[in-house]
Order: C-alpha cells, then structure tokens, then sequence
C-alpha cells in the first residue's frame, strides 16, 4: 500500500489493489481514475425519527449532511456518487420534509448519476421515491474489479472475488492521552477490504478492534492521519 498527499486539502492518496484511492477528512472515499466519489452510512432522516419517538435530538442534520456532499462534489471531478447502504435511517425518514430536501439536492445535482447499494437500514426504509432519480441495488456491486457493499466481508474473507469497499459499521477509534481521550471516525483497511466511515450528520460511530495487519486511516474533519500499525495493536 502506497502513501501520497493528495491535491484535495486534508485529503491522502493510497494505491491500492490496482486502483488510486483518496481517503477524504469528510468521511468519504474519492476514485480519480473513475470521476466516482462513495460514501456509506448516510441515514438521511434519522433525527426526525428519533423526534418522531419524543427523543430531544438536534435538528437540521439532512441539511447539514447534503451540505457537506455539495462541498465535496463542488471540488471534485465527479461524474458518480455511489452510496454503500443506509442512505435513509427507517420508513419515518421517508416524510416529506426529508424527502423534500433529498429531491431538491437531487435536482441541484441531474448530471450525477447516483447508485444506492442497499444496506439494512434501507430495506427497512423502503427504496427512495423514483423522482429522486437514484438507481437502487443489491449488493455487491462492482466497479473496476472492486466489490462495494454495505456489509464488510469477514476478516477472514480470502479476497477471491476482488477488493470490496463497505460500510455498516460506522468505525472508530478512541485515542488515550494525558489530557483525555477523543474517538474518531477512521477507514479501516483490512485484508482485501476497506470499510468506511459513517458519512451522516448524526450517525454515530462503535470503537473498532483492528488485528495485526489492520491499517487506520483517521479523520478529524480536516486532514486524514494515519495511525501507526503499533498503536493500532495497542488501541
């Protein structure tokens, strides 16, 4: 696996199974080679549904996603967004409020073409409305040799059908210093596989265990650092 900066500010440029990946601070996953940008984990109304429970939770927080992939998508050469499953949280997600924001994204966007690869999230949720324009699949889906769920594959997956690219479980790490502790989301490269960060607003995130060989890609919203493998064994 190859290191090398990236033009993108805060971004990191790895080569791997063949293919030039960027590694973005906003938690997604640029391909320059196939103008394709992916993002897992979205759950685009999952505050309105924990609203909907009487839960006190912020508001605002599909703005603040789709905010952010039109930052991404207003510096980057993209031509595809691929979404790795769980772009909306339940079937309370699919209000018009939340609908309404998603299709008026959409329109401000027609030239993309956008792939959802179902997660369990979604099935739950039912597919978006055909006006959003968003083509809806099973996984894997492939991509120049890669295989893109929304499930990771085992850790002991012996690669055969090509590098798979996932999300699901919304990685991070939580480093110990002097002065506290601070959790933040990471790519987590594993055998033949990457799984990445949760992109929503309001997602949260589970601590990962990497094993020997594993690689942490970490991000704090502006730069991507990575963890040396010592203190990825020893976190």
């Amino acid at each position: 696996m190859l290191e090398c900066s990236h033009p993108l500010q805060g971004s990191l440029t790895l080569e791997v199974a063949g293919q030039s990946m960027s590694l973005l601070p906003e938690r997604a996953l640029f391909l320059p080679a196939h103008e394709a940008l992916l993002i897992a984990d979205v759950h685009l109304g999952k505050a309105a549904s924990f609203r909907a429970l009487g839960v006190p939770v912020p508001e605002a927080t599909t703005a603040a996603t789709l905010a952010r992939l039109d930052r991404l998508l207003a510096h980057l050469p993209a031509r595809q967004l691929l979404v790795l499953g769980d772009l909306l949280h339940d079937a309370i997600a699919q209000h018009p409020r939340v609908i309404d924001a998603l299709t008026a994204w959409r329109h401000a966007h027609r030239s993309l073409d956008v792939v959802l690869v179902r997660g369990n999230h979604d099935r739950r949720a039912g597919d978006p409305p055909a006006h959003c324009a968003i083509r809806v699949v099973d996984e894997p889906a492939a991509l120049a040799g890669l295989r893109l769920r929304h499930h990771p594959l085992p850790p002991d997956s012996p690669g055969a059908e090509g590098f798979a690219v996932s999300g699901h479980l919304h990685p991070a790490i939580r480093l110990r210093g002097r002065h506290g502790a601070v959790r933040l989301p990471c790519f987590w490269f594993r055998a033949a596989s990457l799984v990445l960060p949760a992109f929503g607003e309001f997602t949260g995130s589970c601590d990962v265990v990497p094993m020997q060989g594993d690689r942490l890609y970490l991000t704090d919203s502006e730069k991507i650092h990575a963890l040396p493998s010592q203190v990825s064994r020893a976190a």
